[in-house]
């Protein structure tokens, strides 16, 4: 299974939404507190980008030199229709400064110096140290995962609901076969689906790949391969 660091690493560099919140700091609407982008530098840190009007980068502005703590808080919800959505949390913690040098036009930079990080996800709630989140590595699949939920939702919904032949005994709760096969996430170690029953109730399995895909041509291979054992 990916570790936290990589999980926390992982959101961190996908598109699920995410809010800086500064104690003390007031806002007009939650969406200045929204990024615009967001990277990891060699160090661990965070480099965000907010409007150089904004309230988070003119409190950062003025506070150098000085302690400003600021947290950032990370929601995954799947990209595809499905019971219970929220998929995950992220949150990091650290002392926020104004990156100082040219900025892109209207924009300000703020670096975010990571010192303490967690998730809580479909895998379970984890602390994360600030060394293991900057030498983890991001899932290889994280910027293809929305597009690739997606489409097996709604290319290959047949094939997803014969997984459940996999299931054993549980594929056949309350006797009865189960009415929906919903692929909820996706990794370099496996796919995870949601089967939701006819009474609303759902529950999850997860099917590991016979070894870890690189890429989407080894991740192609990897579902071949899982969708023929179910086929039997």
């Amino acid at each position: 299974m990916p570790s936290a660091a990589e999980r926390t690493r992982t959101l961190v560099q996908s598109t699920c939404s995410a809010v800086l919140l500064v104690p003390g700091l007031s806002v007009i609407h939650p969406d200045q507190l929204m990024p615009d982008s967001r990277s990891i530098g060699p160090d661990g840190d965070l480099f965000l980008g907010f409007p150089a009007d904004s309230p988070v980068a003119r409190a950062a502005a003025r506070a150098q030199g000085d302690e400003l703590a600021a947290v950032l808080e990370i929601t995954d919800v799947a990209p595809v229709s499905v019971p219970h959505r929220i998929r995950g949390r992220a949150r990091i913690a650290g002392r926020l400064t104004a990156v100082p040098g040219p900025a892109r036009p209207g924009g300000a930079t703020l670096r975010l110096e990571t010192g303490e990080a967690s998730v809580d996800d479909l895998w379970g709630a984890e602390e994360v140290e600030p060394e293991a989140f900057r030498d983890a590595v991001a899932d290889p699949l994280v910027s293809h995962e929305t597009e690739l939920l997606q489409h097996l939702h709604a290319a290959h919904a047949e094939q997803m609901g014969a997984l459940s032949a996999l299931l054993g005994g549980r594929a056949q709760a309350g006797g009865e076969r189960l009415p929906a096969a919903v692929p909820v996430a996706l990794d370099r170690f496996g796919l995870r689906v949601r089967f939701v029953e006819n009474a609303g109730a759902c529950f999850d399995a997860r099917f590991d790949f016979p070894d870890p895909v690189r890429d989407v041509s080894e991740l192609r291979r990897a579902m071949y391969t899982l969708f023929e054992a179910a086929s039997y």
